[in-house]
């Protein structure tokens, strides 16, 4: 029989053991409950003794457990900073974007500028479904997107900060009727069967957003049709379609499109900066710097007064409800 402490039975008996909880423990590691259970075992096999007392109401760690547990942490600690070294990541981050010239765009590029001998690689994962398993996996440092907006438990060892309120925005065709307004009121779209599925930033938070705006304002939602992301697509579709779509404030210039704020409600999306709580790099103090300087310039984390959020957002402010009646 080998002896061998596979990385992958120690990473699993780990998040257990934080846990104490195999469901959790799933969870944790985007992985099948009964995968992380028969790798217990299989850990236990090797050990030749139990690492968890289970009952049908708790787990525990034996003592053979508890002393494994510290091992384990320094192994894989060694273990991920080795493969790091050979890959030549030591001095580098992975960092996900989500688009090209969004707010996590801009807040990349002002850490750039500051963080001179490190290099940051930017990567366009689309939405958290797609990075939050990465970010667990140790294959992206640093992500972008609506952190409350996360159906399900998130992943624990991860932190997050709220970096800006940006407001939702209407891309619209320049010969458009409403392309003529410097603001477009919301119940302006109820006859045009906006989109709200298109573009770099649209993601499964975004989604639950618009949904939950739809809701609060009377505003029916059109059919959700296929996502286009890309300046170029964009372009082509929304002459295609004459529609209007939502967006945000920072959404990049489309030929043949214009932007216009969204009134009444002035509709808000929060986005936060997300990543590993064991993520000790110069990068990210540089990426926090750079959310520091753009908040601060351009006022990101101040509310207008009849500020729309969705929940559970709007619920964490106090005084705020979210719902101030629109109809």
């Amino acid at each position: 029989m080998t002896e061998d402490l596979d990385p992958r039975l120690l990473r699993h008996f780990v998040a257990v053991a934080e846990e104490l909880h195999f469901s959790r423990a799933a969870e944790r590691l985007f992985v099948a409950q009964q995968a992380v259970s028969r790798d217990v075992r299989k850990l236990e096999d090797r050990a030749g003794t139990p690492l968890f007392d289970r009952t049908s109401r708790r787990v525990m760690l034996t003592p053979a457990g508890q002393r494994l547990l510290v091992r384990a942490r320094q192994i894989l600690a060694l273990h991920d900073e080795t493969l790091r070294e050979l890959r030549g990541e030591d001095r580098s981050l992975l960092v996900d974007i989500v688009g090209q010239r969004l707010t996590p765009a801009l807040v990349l590029g002002a850490a750039r500028a500051r963080a001179e001998g490190y290099e940051f690689f930017a990567r366009f994962h689309g939405g958290l479904d797609a990075s939050l398993p990465l970010l667990a996996g140790h294959r992206l440092d640093v992500t972008f997107g609506r952190w409350h907006g996360i159906t399900g438990e998130p992943p624990q060892g991860l932190e997050h900060q709220l970096i800006r309120y940006e407001r939702i925005s209407v891309l619209l065709p320049e010969g458009h009727p409403l392309a003529a307004h410097t603001e477009v009121p919301l119940a302006a779209l109820r006859e045009t069967d906006p989109c709200w599925h298109c573009g770099d930033h649209a993601s499964a938070q975004w989604e639950q957003a618009m949904l939950q705006l739809f809701t609060d304002t009377d505003t029916p939602p059109a059919p959700p049709r296929p996502n286009v992301r890309g300046i170029d697509e964009l372009a082509y579709h929304i002459q295609q379609w004459d529609l209007p779509i939502l967006t945000i404030s920072s959404q990049p210039d489309v030929p043949g499109a214009v932007v216009r704020p969204l009134v009444q409600p002035v509709a808000i999306y929060p986005w936060s900066m997300i990543w590993r709580k064991d993520l000790h790099h110069p990068g990210l103090a540089a990426l926090q710097e750079a959310v520091g300087d753009l908040g601060a310039a351009d006022n990101w984390l101040d509310l207008p007064e009849d500020a729309w959020l969705p929940s559970p957002e709007a619920g964490l402010l106090p005084n705020h409800s979210g719902r101030r009646g629109y109809r």
